[in-house]
């Protein structure tokens, strides 16, 4: 066994999104997101699952926080719901939404940890899709409206502002393969959602380094490790338009202040790309001070041929559309085991490879992994223990692959496993379990399961046994 130490500087953290863990999807004011809608859509979640009540954690958030602070974790990166705090996405903003982020962030200081809130996780209010959600310009100076409200009423006790999370995910999954909400299928409206996403995250950066300027600006996206299925030309002209959706068409306007030319000439079948205003560019490369990482697994593509069978193992669900908009000539093959519950392969030497990139592409931008983690199939034990050997496995290499990416040179500041607490995920409702805390839904109890004492040691200790 080999022990590596994490300096006392390295924050480790949990993370937890409001409509998956929440409930109280009609207390106090909350307004109706989308996901409220979709999941509410016969067909779309497995078993038909909803956030209604999710974790309760809009009741039991002390007993949650009590959870953290035991776990000894330096910071908490929770999310914002944008219809609690502000029903209907426009004009008058709820009192007592804007209370319970109030306290729950007041509990963390309280109790020596950092909160981190993210500005928008998926829970877009239901009466700004209806007039035409993210594909709409009007959408992302709603945002800005509504990053100005919250940032006001929190101020500078929020150490760092995330202003989105994962947006390839609200806008491909969205608005191209509708297998998450609001589950349109219209690749040009998935471009323009793009678009304005970024858009948002400029505008709401912006109010952040206005309103408060101590506090840290992130933002969080789930970038893709790709590779090529053979060393042909045609197989990495495959890898190079993935990349480009994936991880350029977020990157390149947040970072380098421009879209890819590449981008807009693969994708120039559906799109012309006139959504994107003079300006546009230049208010969305406001400077980060941390870069959120999430990743889960890896993905092979190869070049389609237009006549062989088709794979499509992209790992987004069942669904007769693509979320990959343009790329219709890209196939994505199936990866050996072992996997998760999810189906995704577990590769931790592709988080290396993913954070050694971004050391070379962004050198100088600190880095942060905003969520890492596993769903598997848990099992109480007759000693009422949860003996998850399997996610402490995975959390182990993943945290040794970001170590090993820390001693070549990337400026990795901290690590986030997701997640916190079992909880509502999304399309497969509560038949996933990530948390390293067990939630019995019956009963809301909450139980540590093995992972998280594992955690906890890793957390106070600073040391990764290997």
């Amino acid at each position: 066994m080999t022990t590596r130490n994490f300096p006392e500087s390295f924050v480790w953290g949990s993370a937890t999104a409001a409509y998956q863990i929440e409930g109280a999807a009609a207390e106090d004011g909350r307004g109706r997101s989308i996901w409220d809608t979709y999941s509410h859509t016969p067909g779309r979640t497995v078993n038909g699952d909803t956030g209604d009540v999710a974790a309760d954690h809009y009741h039991r958030w002390p007993q949650d926080l009590d959870h953290i602070a035991e776990l000894g974790l330096g910071a908490y990166r929770f999310s914002i719901s944008w219809p609690r705090v502000q029903p209907g996405g426009s004009g008058r903003f709820n009192a007592a939404g804007l209370d319970f982020y109030s306290r729950l962030v007041d509990g963390l200081l309280e109790r020596g940890v950092r909160p981190v809130a993210t500005m928008y996780h998926w829970d877009l209010p239901q009466e700004l899709e209806d007039a035409g959600g993210w594909p709409a310009r009007e959408t992302a100076l709603r945002f800005e409206e509504y990053a100005s409200g919250i940032v006001t009423a929190l101020g500078d006790r929020v150490h760092t502002w995330t202003t989105l999370n994962e947006p390839w995910c609200s806008a491909y999954l969205g608005y191209a393969s509708g297998v998450h909400a609001p589950g349109r299928t219209e690749p040009a409206a998935a471009l323009a959602a793009v678009h304005h996403l970024n858009l948002a995250h400029g505008l709401a950066g912006r109010v952040v380094r206005e309103l408060a300027p101590s506090a840290e600006l992130s933002v969080t996206l789930n970038l893709h490790v790709v590779r090529g299925a053979s060393d042909s030309a045609a197989d990495a002209d495959a890898v190079r338009r993935i990349d480009a959706l994936a991880n350029r068409a977020f990157l390149g306007p947040m970072l380098d202040g421009e879209y890819p030319a590449d981008l807009l000439a693969d994708t120039a079948p559906v799109t012309d790309w006139s959504f994107v205003r003079s300006g546009d560019e230049k208010l969305i490369a406001v400077p980060l001070d941390v870069l959120g990482v999430n990743y889960y697994a890896s993905t092979l593509v190869r070049a389609w041929d237009g006549h062989s069978a088709r794979s499509d193992a992209d790992g987004h669900g069942a669904s007769a559309h693509s979320p990959w908009v343009g790329a219709d000539d890209v196939d994505f093959l199936p990866q050996p085991g072992p996997h998760t519950a999810m189906g995704w392969n577990i590769d931790p030497p592709a988080l290396t490879e993913l954070l050694l990139r971004l050391r070379l592409d962004y050198p100088g931008q600190p880095l942060m992994i905003t969520e890492n983690g596993a769903a598997f199939d848990d099992v109480v034990s007759a000693d009422g223990r949860i003996h998850d050997d399997r996610r402490i496995d995975y959390l182990r290499r993943h945290i040794g692959a970001m170590a090993d990416a820390r001693a070549r040179g990337a400026d990795v500041r901290g690590y986030f496993v997701w997640s916190l607490l079992d909880n509502f995920e999304w399309g497969y409702g509560y038949d996933r379990r990530f948390g390293i805390i067990r939630v019995d839904y019956d009963t809301q109890e909450r139980t540590w399961k093995d992972s998280a004492h594992w955690y906890r040691h890793l957390a106070t200790t600073g040391r990764l046994d290997e």
